[in-house]
């Protein structure tokens, strides 16, 4: 549809952030209904939209060829068609989850309601957070950096028993996200990840570089090793630790307690401080508590 205004000279994505929105689908309807006027169409502009009526009317002004109407009559077609497809898959998917079996029958508690807001990305239309926690027994999603579609890349890959993991090291190995050691002769020839082809890892990694610019725990452990090891690999451990949480959380039936990661990071920062002390001491000098200023 873009490249079809474009050919027309109408600019109107420059305007607005997406075409497929409320503004920009009543705007395509009105020129395939032969409206012309770029004052009307402009008028057709949604309250939630930054741009003036004016700034609208003037990315309107083009070149209505009835070739390239054509083109972006076709182009709306297939998007609409297309989001036909998407909506079966979608209760196609719903009809799956349903039919899955709860963790805790009778037990599991629905998850805390959230504001309601327009699916994101590939995110389905239905309620998947409320399936996933009956179908896990606990809520993934309230750990920092996991949505609904990486707790879902995890069901569809692991499944929602862990039990054929014996331990989390065996889970967080099979996701190749643990140091594969290779000695020979008592020396160490490499410590490298394994590559694996693993669409849960995959979902993993994505989830630890979400939580970079986290104010949670997990957010400052990624920093922490960020700082200390580079990026990649900070991902990597990230990922390991978010992994172990998903299975503790699965296996246990607890939900997610951030409390824990804050006692683990006053124990970091409590050995920092005593590092600290001591590298101090050694020079000669004492450290003392800066003033805090009200």
């Amino acid at each position: 549809m873009q490249k079809a205004l474009d050919q027309m000279n109408l600019q109107l994505h420059h305007v607005i952030s997406d075409l497929t929105g409320v503004t920009g689908l009543a705007i395509i309807d009105a020129i395939l209904a032969g409206e012309r006027d770029a004052t009307k169409l402009a008028a057709l502009r949604n309250w939630r939209v930054h741009a003036s009526v004016e700034t609208i009317t003037k990315a309107l002004v083009g070149d209505y060829r009835p070739e390239h109407v054509f083109t972006l009559r076709q182009s709306l077609g297939a998007y609409r068609y297309y989001q036909q497809l998407v909506a079966e898959c979608d209760v196609e998917i719903e009809r799956h989850l349903a039919a899955l079996p709860d963790a805790n029958p009778g037990s599991v508690v629905p998850p805390a309601s959230v504001a309601r807001r327009k699916p994101r990305g590939n995110e389905p239309r239905f309620d998947l957070r409320a399936h996933l926690h009956r179908v896990f027994g606990v809520d993934l999603t309230t750990i920092p950096g996991i949505d609904v579609l990486t707790a879902h890349t995890l069901l569809t890959e692991v499944g929602p028993d862990l039990s054929k993991f014996r331990t989390p090291d065996a889970f967080a190995s099979w996701l190749g996200l643990c140091p594969d050691n290779r000695i020979s002769g008592g020396k160490v020839l490499s410590v490298k990840t394994r590559w694996v082809k693993n669409r849960a890892a995959l979902a993993l990694r994505m989830s630890a570089q979400a939580v970079q610019g986290s104010r949670a725990a997990i957010g400052g452990y990624y920093r922490r090793m960020r700082a200390k090891l580079g990026g990649p690999k900070a991902i990597t451990a990230t990922a390991h630790k978010l992994a172990r949480v998903v299975y503790h959380l699965i296996a246990s039936g607890q939900s997610y307690d951030e409390s824990v990661f804050l006692r683990h990071e006053a124990s970091h920062r409590e050995r920092v401080q005593k590092r600290l002390h001591g590298q101090a001491a050694a020079l000669g000098f004492k450290l003392v508590p800066a003033a805090v200023v009200p």
